[in-house]
């Protein structure tokens, strides 16, 4: 829903080669290892975090492969963990009646001005730490498995095995 990203991207190899490069493949994102393996005809991204014990905000992502002649059209889509999903839509919906009431209070009680701008300031800071959050922290994982996939496809050079090192 909010947190859900589809991304579609299309790769100069043939399906049978692209599964080849990614299936069994672990890349490790922060100290955590994400494993890429096949069900139901996808190819699913799934963390290894079951040793990790500060709160984590992480991605599953589902990988449908299209062939399309000689080229494959990758389509991404990651969605949150369940067991992350929580805490987040807790803080949105928080968020969401911070500014619900204070526009309210804005319309019935004009003398209550200061509450209305201080529940105002108040959702938005919690808004903007939570987004820088993500940022840093759910979004920053699903940019870098996408790094991964690509830099799966393309030939090695010396910026993509910096890459991959940095990643680590």
């Amino acid at each position: 829903m909010f947190f859900t990203r589809t991304h579609t991207t299309l790769f100069p190899l043939p399906k049978d080669e692209l599964i080849d490069r990614l299936i069994g493949k672990h890349v490790s994102i922060h100290n955590i290892d994400f494993e890429i393996f096949e069900e139901d005809g996808l190819l699913k991204v799934i963390p290894h975090a079951e040793q990790v014990e500060e709160i984590k905000t992480l991605p599953i992502a589902k990988l449908n492969l299209i062939a399309e002649g000689k080229n494959t059209k990758v389509v991404a889509t990651f969605k949150m963990r369940r067991l992350d999903a929580g805490g987040p839509f807790l803080i949105v919906i928080f968020c969401a009646f911070l500014f619900i009431t204070s526009i309210t209070l804005l319309f019935v009680d004009r003398a209550a001005q200061l509450i209305s701008y201080s529940m105002l300031g108040a959702g938005s800071l919690i808004l903007a730490l939570f987004s820088y959050r993500l940022q840093t922290g759910y979004f920053d994982y699903i940019r870098k498995i996408r790094g991964y996939i690509k830099s799966r496809v393309t030939p090695q050079t010396t910026s993509t095995k910096r890459a991959e090192a940095v990643m680590a």
